[in-house]
């Protein structure tokens, strides 16, 4: 299990990695291209990969703290990091977002030249890379269950959303021609709406997942039933998970028959809890409360 979570954290730093060092090219791609094509939709998507760069930074450096063994302050471990750092995440978008939204209001006001034609090639080449990045880190976060890699994934979708609004509003620019260069701030202007809802998405699951809100329902029947597979257990009673990092915590009560010995339940229990820890659910630990079966004890009143 320890061996199958190192890979799961080792994967999502390769996965920030390789995020950061291609938000890194794109910056000077997008920064130096919207300078001297007159685009600040440009300018302004460079800028969210900027914020991209930070925010994979403040990821890279929570999954290295996730890592961390449990200790005597920390007995479920070091996972709640994750979801910190996506909610920083969260807050960088709009942060971002509340920045490009002030300049592009003031630019819509101020005259400025066309952009340049090449800027839409640019920004096509853009696109093309940050939406394959968006679907491979979303992959990747789902696999391995971290909800800080897939806040990281919807950074790099923002990413993309805002280079189509730019190319819609150099598009939008150049077929009107002059009289309409304010297009090209509109357009980063109207990218700032989706910046916001990115954020949101990202922000709340977050929060959530510091609340210990329950996971879905899917994965808690999920997880009843693998216990109900040993042959020994008449019924699982009660079932609590909550989310740390990439893994779960299960407090389960199972129900077995109401004549059995205490060393025999204590092994049920084991065994049940090896059950769940195999079963490739993202089960960090369980602990396993056993209870004798309610209709034992109804036919023993009855008697």
């Amino acid at each position: 299990m320890e061996i199958l979570k190192s890979s799961s954290s080792s994967e999502a730093i390769r996965t920030t990695q390789l995020g950061i060092l291609i938000s890194i090219m794109l910056i000077f791609v997008k920064g130096i291209s919207g300078h001297l094509g007159h685009s600040y939709a440009l300018i302004a998507d460079a800028t969210e990969s900027g914020a991209d760069v930070v925010s994979s930074g403040l990821l890279w450096g929570a999954l290295k703290y996730a890592q961390r063994p449990a200790d005597k302050g920390h007995p479920y471990g070091h996972g709640k990091a994750e979801p910190v750092a996506s909610i920083l995440i969260g807050f960088f978008l709009l942060g971002a977002a509340a920045w490009i939204t002030y300049h592009a209001i003031g630019l819509i006001s101020t005259p400025h030249e066309l952009p340049k034609t090449y800027t839409l090639y640019v920004l096509l080449l853009v696109i093309i890379i940050k939406e394959g990045l968006f679907r491979y880190v979303y992959n990747v976060g789902k696999n391995i269950n971290s909800q800080a890699v897939i806040a990281d994934a919807y950074h790099h979708r923002s990413d993309a959303i805002t280079s189509v609004a730019a190319l819609i509003g150099i598009s939008v620019a150049l077929l009107l021609g002059k009289g309409h260069e304010n297009a090209d701030d509109w357009a980063a202007l109207f990218a700032c709406l989706f910046i916001i809802y990115n954020a949101y998405q990202i922000i709340r699951p977050a929060i959530e997942e510091i609340m210990d809100k329950a996971p879905t329902d899917d994965l808690i029947v999920a997880i009843s039933e693998i216990a109900e597979q040993h042959v020994k257990v008449k019924r699982v009673e009660k079932c609590h998970v909550r989310k740390m990092g990439m893994d779960y915590y299960v407090d389960m009560h199972i129900e077995v028959d109401g004549n059995t010995n205490v060393y025999t339940a204590h092994e049920i229990a084991h065994q049940v809890k090896d059950l769940l820890l195999r079963s490739g659910l993202h089960v960090k630990d369980a602990l396993i409360h056993v209870e004798p079966y309610q209709n034992d004890l109804k036919t023993d009143i009855l008697t």
